[in-house]
């Protein structure tokens, strides 16, 4: 991962661009909480629990922590509650995978001295790479649903006018999503676009496919 995390900010992915703020319009508040609530419940996150139920998506991914950044091919796979994660440079044919089973237990492959492994997969992903990627939650807001908040802390979720969440904040993260498509096989609207920053860490996502139960 450290030649992937080597690769200059200037070959950053394109389509992991910021996202540019949105046009605002008024929002009926209760309406959305509502649509949140019924599309959260649909998604099997009604309570919160990020690792269910079993889902995928595959697609692009840049990230940027002020001093280095790197870009490459995500997927991201769950189920039984675990969590299989694999990150790839295209050009420098470097990769690597990080599986966080039910019980929080982390295996990282593809770096030095792998596997390496730690109870808290963001604290080996941090001090292994470099990168702040906030694992635990993401499986809620690549989905675009609040985490937990006796774990992660209270959210606060905006809504656009078509009643989906535009930014979500928890945890000293901002979340934004944009160019929403339903998912092929649920038809459940998923977002195109994520981006998702603390301080100067930033993961920003294209998603090209989404697989939901």
């Amino acid at each position: 991962m450290r030649a992937l995390a080597g690769v200059a900010l200037t070959t950053l992915l394109s389509g992991c661009a910021s996202l540019a703020p949105p046009l605002l319009r008024p929002v009926d508040q209760a309406a959305a909480d509502f649509a949140q609530r019924e599309r959260a419940q649909a998604l099997g996150l009604a309570e919160g629990d990020c690792a269910a139920p079993g889902w995928a998506m595959a697609g692009r991914v840049a990230l940027s922590n002020g001093r280095q950044g790197g870009s490459g091919r995500i997927e991201w796979a769950q189920g039984a509650g675990g969590t299989h994660l694999q990150l790839s440079a295209p050009v420098t044919r470097q990769s690597w995978v990080l599986d966080v089973a039910a019980d929080g237990a982390a295996t990282l492959q593809g770096v030095a001295d792998a596997p390496l492994r730690d109870g808290d997969a963001a604290r080996l992903l941090r001090e292994t790479t470099g990168w702040d990627i906030p694992v635990s939650a993401l499986g809620c807001w690549l989905r675009a649903v609040a985490a937990d908040a006796g774990r992660f802390g209270p959210a606060q979720t905006d809504y656009a006018a078509d009643l989906l969440p535009r930014r979500i904040e928890q945890g000293d993260w901002t979340i934004d999503y944009a160019d929403w498509q339903p998912d092929p096989f649920s038809r459940l609207p998923m977002p195109a676009r994520i981006e998702a920053r603390r301080g100067s860490n930033r993961v920003r996502l294209v998603i090209d496919r989404w697989g939901l139960e």
